[in-house]
């Protein structure tokens, strides 16, 4: 399996990363892909920093598009530099959010068209955050031409009509543990909806844990009950759906670039 989408160096996995990380390995998650977006660009250096130390952690550059407007000239400096490294594999989480508008719109716009713009520029692909705001931030990553280096909808929480509108230009949509959740039937119904060469599983670690872990501090072992679920809404075996987005997967960020190597890891709880 593959967790395309935790915060690995979120604040709440300092005392226990390397027993969060052994149990995903013992899930069977084979790869992770940490998303270096905080509300500054320590989360980006941060994520960088574990893809250097763990082969099968991998990192996303970016910014939160609730702290966007806080952004400054040398923030984008250093994204632009971290965004080329080697193990750097996707620009984000970036995006619209017009449910909290922590940042401004038109901040938000105008941050987001230059985060795909870096992620044509370094050949990544980009990975958003879009919540109540589907129909601009579908215009905006068709604008900028995000389609030339391709990207996924995180997280995706809209219905049919919604996920149409992305997948009419190639992105991938992915599902996270809010799939389980009770009140998700137009979500279910975009997953059964999206083509098989299309979906991604996260967790979004610390965030949302699927059912029976929701309320509780969510970890990229769980990505197997997401998985679960979206292999019995479509119709197919775990085995399958395993197969299905670790390839997806690894074809949007070129994993196959990125080989896994064994690591000492005896250090890890």
């Amino acid at each position: 399996m593959v967790d395309s989408h935790c915060h690995l160096d979120s604040e709440t996995f300092r005392s226990d990363l390397p027993a969060v990380l052994d149990r995903a390995r013992s899930a069977g998650v084979e790869r992770m892909i940490c998303i270096g977006s905080g509300s500054d660009i320590r989360s980006a250096l941060s994520s960088v920093a574990l893809a250097g130390t763990e082969s099968d952690v991998y990192a996303t550059v970016g910014v939160h598009p609730h702290d966007v407007a806080r952004m400054t000239e040398s923030d984008w400096e250093t994204l632009e530099g971290l965004a080329r490294l080697p193990r750097v594999v996707g620009i984000g989480e970036t995006g619209l959010d017009y449910h909290y508008e922590h940042s401004a719109r038109d901040a938000q716009q105008a941050a987001f068209r230059r985060f795909v713009r870096l992620a044509r520029q370094a050949g990544r692909p980009v990975v958003s955050h879009v919540r109540d705001a589907h129909a601009d931030a579908a215009e905006i990553l068709r604008a900028e031409g995000a389609s030339e280096v391709g990207g996924v909808i995180h997280c995706f929480t809209g219905g049919v009509d919604d996920a149409r509108g992305y997948l009419d230009f190639g992105h991938y949509l992915s599902f996270s543990g809010i799939l389980t959740f009770k009140n998700a039937d137009h979500i279910r119904a975009a997953a059964r909806f999206a083509p098989a060469d299309r979906v991604l599983v996260e967790t979004d670690a610390p965030y949302l844990a699927p059912i029976p872990y929701r309320g509780q501090r969510n970890e990229p072992a769980f990505v197997a009950r997401t998985l679960g679920l979206l292999a019995e809404i479509r119709g197919i075996s775990v085995a399958d759906a395993d197969r299905i987005t670790t390839e997806n997967a690894c074809r949007l960020f070129r994993l196959g670039d990125h080989p896994l190597v064994p690591a000492d890891r005896t250090h890890s709880g």
